[in-house]
């Protein structure tokens, strides 16, 4: 074996300005620090007029910078994304057939709920391999539909023009928790659409967001749940929908802290020119890796087709031929010795492939991330895969 490049084993002399690559919870915005909170209602009632007043504040600074319709609600729930999806699930499902797109982790997770939990007869789950996204010409619209928009740990996305009808019989359901404030969602062809504040603006975990078409309202009100629902669930009551719920009373305790953090993002966001500005700075984020995976001869993007590559979970898999020869569980462990030297050197924390992704490495591209510090992480992981590499070549 030929001994490697001196330029590969010596260790670059940049390092990133901030090294939190975290998928979720994501970096904060650029310049925070705890003083952004020094303002907070601590020690306050959420029911407080003061404390609502700032949960309706999240919830109308969030409609303008999306441009989300005048028509729809927005409501703060509990469990973050995984709340507000699964509260749509089993609030709404149930009266109409059901398809579901499932091509990653937590898309597989819906189906896996919708079929084994809440035992739809009628449901189909179209699939598609990690990097991929499901042939949307096989769905339904006839049908109610439970998509992903941003494969967190799959790095695919929906493309912007995706294949959705204008007009559906069935409702649209749409997880966006790595998609909202980073993509440009077509509020026109969706129903459901959540989120949560620790992905794209960089908030703290536990809150989730939970956004309603009228035709979503209609459905919930006209035609309950055949199912009983726990007080966490529910959004009607016996006068129809529980409207407290979109204007800041929500259902359980928020955190203040979290709340004071969120509206700090919000303000950020705003002052880096909205929405399309969050865009272009996610944009610009895969832009840089994209060069650099044009030149690596070790990575590639998991997601080959560019158009469906996600500009914030950009996931890369390895295909170096001593990793390709190696079985999957010394891949895995492979792959572990890069994340884990890139964390012991502080440049590159938490950048591991999801659990159930291919073997690989993740890094966060939202637009909290500066594109400066994934130019400067990139030779760190040439570096790293050289180290490694070092150990089976």
């Amino acid at each position: 074996m030929s001994p490697l490049p001196e330029a590969l084993t010596a260790k670059p002399s940049v390092r990133p300005a901030n090294p939190c690559f975290s998928s979720g919870p994501c970096a904060k915005r650029p310049g925070w620090s705890l003083s952004a909170l020094s303002d907070a209602l601590v020690g306050r009632s959420h029911r407080s007029a003061e404390g609502r007043a700032r949960l309706n504040e999240v919830i109308t600074r969030s409609r303008a910078m999306l441009g989300m319709p005048e028509e729809w609600v927005l409501g703060i729930v509990p469990a973050s994304d995984t709340g507000a999806v699964e509260m749509a699930l089993w609030s709404i499902l149930g009266t109409r057939p059901v398809d579901v797109l499932a091509f990653e982790s937590f898309s597989a997770t819906w189906a896996n709920d919708i079929i084994a939990q809440l035992g739809l007869p009628d449901a189909r789950v179209l699939e598609a391999g990690y990097g991929e996204i499901p042939d949307l010409a096989q769905v339904d619209w006839a049908r109610d539909v439970v998509l992903t928009w941003n494969g967190t740990t799959s790095g695919a996305r929906l493309p912007y023009d995706a294949a959705i009808p204008m007009h559906h019989d069935g409702l649209v359901i749409c997880d966006a928790t790595s998609a909202a404030f980073a993509m440009d969602l077509p509020w026109e062809k969706l129903d459901v659409v959540t989120w949560s504040w620790q992905k794209v603006l960089g908030g703290e975990a536990a809150h989730g967001m939970l956004a309603l078409s009228p035709r979503a309202v209609e459905r919930l009100v006209s035609t309950p749940a055949p199912r009983p629902l726990p007080k966490i669930f529910r959004l009607t009551g016996s006068k129809g929908l529980i409207e407290g719920i979109f204007r800041g009373d929500t259902i359980n305790t928020p955190s203040m802290l979290c709340v004071e953090d969120a509206l700090d993002g919000l303000r950020w966001a705003e002052e880096a020119g909205g929405l399309m500005g969050l865009i272009a700075r996610s944009e610009a984020n895969l832009a840089v890796v994209a060069e650099w995976e044009a030149r690596s001869d070790w990575a590639r993007f998991l997601a080959a087709n560019p158009d469906h590559r996600s500009s914030t979970a950009i996931c890369l898999r390895i295909v170096a031929p001593w990793f390709t020869a190696l079985d999957h569980a010394t891949q895995v462990k492979a792959a572990k010795q890069i994340v884990s030297l890139l964390d012991r050197e502080g440049v590159a924390l938490d950048v591991g492939s999801y659990r159930d992704a291919p073997p690989g490495l993740r890094l966060w591209g939202g637009a909290t991330v500066e594109a400066s510090d994934l130019q400067a992480v990139l030779p760190w992981l040439d570096w790293a895969h050289a180290q490694v590499r070092g150990q089976y070549a």
